[in-house]
């Protein structure tokens, strides 16, 4: 990994330095990531097995225009069809994909696009992952919500209209546990119609726990599928067990939440066999459990607190209009997110192309909803966001430019009698 990814070290202590700088040069001295930790629910299943021997396996220099052709050309997007659409091959055909991905999403979801927005209950973190933010080694402003200022939060984003919401934390158990997280889920259900879940993964019966306060779905980004480079970049903490993290979303369905989400950050590793792994979780458990609600997110890094350098590597706008119009033709039925992570002009343009969903009135700092939605700067406490953002749209302008690209905007499809 290149050192450009790593916090800067001025901003940390010397005890901090001194373990982050074993930990990146002996790697006898880290965890085997492909090894459970005590309390780690095994499940047998083998989605992991089926992904990743096409991850493996694919080649995708091997393509040729003519298979990308062919692809389009069939009424039915085979996994081989797939891959040909990922690869560079298809980069010239890239117009005709758009079409092809257009009439797709008009055919499953009308006109239609969702709007969420999401809330960072806590920032605390038990990981070293070098890339993010909320990393356990980056010298920020941490703060955890109490119930009365979630519920403050809540309301102020409920006010502005927004019906669906997306809780996260960061990915510590001694800071935001199940309990604390099922207060908030439960908290959520006052205020809005669709509840979702991005917290650190779980076991069967505590997903079915945060169920039954309320979460209606989860999701889990696998950041990349390429186990050497995952463990180049997951240093320490529960994260760094790359089998668990795999199987969160189909604990979350066996613990009976309605929807899981997948995503890996496309720029960690190589996006076009992380986007096809992606694809493919999402296509393997489709058919396990036909009943549940899936979808897809396309994150690109971006830049945290004390260290701008970050960026996407070879995943630039037209790369990332190819992964998502792949996705769409590939898997018709299921929901793509975009997030504030990309511009108010990308996600004006995918949503008539690919995208279903996508986030408004985005914060990713803590407490601080009341100052982005008032425009003044309370004397609230915040803590630090864990990445920037670049679409900050508030739900009104969000919804207002979404009509008059000739779409209808939803805020919420569910009926609970």
């Amino acid at each position: 990994m290149e050192n450009q990814f790593f916090v800067d070290s001025e901003y940390l202590s010397p005890k901090a330095l001194e373990i982050k700088h074993r930990l990146e040069t002996d790697p006898t001295s880290r965890k085997n990531h492909m090894e459970y930790m005590p309390g780690m629910e095994i499940i047998e299943s083998d989605v992991c097995k089926n992904v990743m021997e096409h991850f493996n396996s694919y080649d995708y220099t091997k393509y040729t225009p003519k298979d990308v052709v062919a692809a389009l050309e069939h009424e039915t997007c085979t996994i081989e069809d797939f891959k040909a659409l990922l690869s560079p091959a298809a980069l010239p055909y890239l117009e005709k994909m758009a079409q092809r991905a257009s009439r797709e999403t008009a055919k499953h979801f009308g006109n239609t696009v969702y709007l969420f927005t999401p809330l960072y209950i806590a920032n605390y973190c038990e990981n070293y992952c070098v890339y993010c933010g909320f990393n356990c080694y980056n010298h920020i402003n941490r703060m955890k919500l109490s119930m009365e200022q979630i519920e403050k939060e809540m309301k102020v984003i409920a006010d502005s209209g927004m019906e669906e919401i997306l809780i996260l934390t960061g990915e510590s158990r001694g800071q935001s546990n199940i309990e604390y997280i099922g207060k908030a889920c439960s908290l959520a259900r006052k205020y809005f119609r669709m509840v979702g879940l991005e917290i650190y993964p779980v076991n069967t019966d505590e997903y079915a726990y945060l169920h039954s306060c309320g979460a209606d779905y989860v999701t889990v980004f696998q950041e990349t599928y390429d186990t050497v480079k995952y463990e180049q970049l997951h240093l320490l903490g529960h994260k760094r067990v790359w089998p668990y993290r795999f199987d969160a979303q189909e604990r979350a369905l066996r613990g009976g939440m309605r929807g899981v989400a997948f995503s890996a950050l496309l720029g960690l590793s190589d996006f076009r066999k992380d986007a096809l792994a992606s694809a493919l979780h999402v296509y393997y458990l489709q058919r396990k459990y036909p009943h549940a609600e899936m979808s897809l997110s396309c994150p690109r890094l971006r830049p945290i607190i004390n260290n701008d350098k970050i960026n996407p590597l070879d995943v630039h706008e037209k790369e990332l209009c190819q992964v998502l119009c792949a996705y769409r033709i590939f898997l018709p039925y299921v929901g793509i997110t975009v997030s504030s992570r990309e511009s108010a002009q990308f996600r004006n343009g995918i949503v008539k192309i690919a995208a279903t969903k996508v986030s408004a009135g985005v914060s990713t700092g803590i407490g601080d909803h009341e100052d982005k939605y008032s425009g003044k700067d309370t004397d609230n406490e915040k803590g630090d966001e864990q990445f920037e953002i670049d679409d900050g749209r508030s739900l009104e302008k969000m919804y207002d430019d979404i009509t008059d690209e000739g779409l209808q905007p939803v805020l919420n499809d569910y009926l609970y009698l």
